[in-house]
């Protein structure tokens, strides 16, 4: 297994956060790394969508919970391997929100190919955490 997590908080209620993650075909207006998302269905448990990162071959995802106002998680399939994201938002109180993105990836190929692709995947964590703060304090 291969892991990787990243936490920020700020002045920003749990809501603010939900109703951005909540919009998919908003994303890219607070994270740089997606260019086109497609749902198919509702932002719900089950649902299938893709992502298309400028410049890179859509990759085709699940969702497989959410909780408003609270978390999501999805998950990508890819041979050998399962890449599993967290998205969760923690009310610290006071006003403050605590955002985390978590991904681990698990499976026979895990070990070997987790720690070359892992890092890949997850290097923008800290500037998509920040932005979507920003993003949600300001709306």
């Amino acid at each position: 297994m291969w892991d990787y997590e990243f936490s920020a908080t700020a002045e920003v209620t749990p809501h603010a956060v939900w109703t951005l993650w909540a919009d998919p075909l908003g994303w890219h207006a607070w994270n740089d790394g997606v260019g086109e998302v497609e749902l198919h269905g509702p932002f719900a448990a089950g649902t299938a969508f893709t992502m298309t990162p400028p410049g890179e071959d859509t990759i085709h995802m699940t969702i497989t919970e959410v909780v408003p106002n609270q978390a999501w998680i999805d998950v990508c399939e890819v041979p050998g391997m399962l890449i599993t994201t967290h998205h969760l938002i923690e009310d610290l109180g006071g006003g403050r929100t605590k955002v985390t993105y978590r991904t681990e990836i698990t499976g026979e190929a895990a070990d070997e190919v987790g720690p070359e692709i892992g890092p890949q995947i997850c290097a923008d964590f800290p500037d998509v955490v920040t932005k979507l703060l920003a993003v949600a304090a300001s709306a």
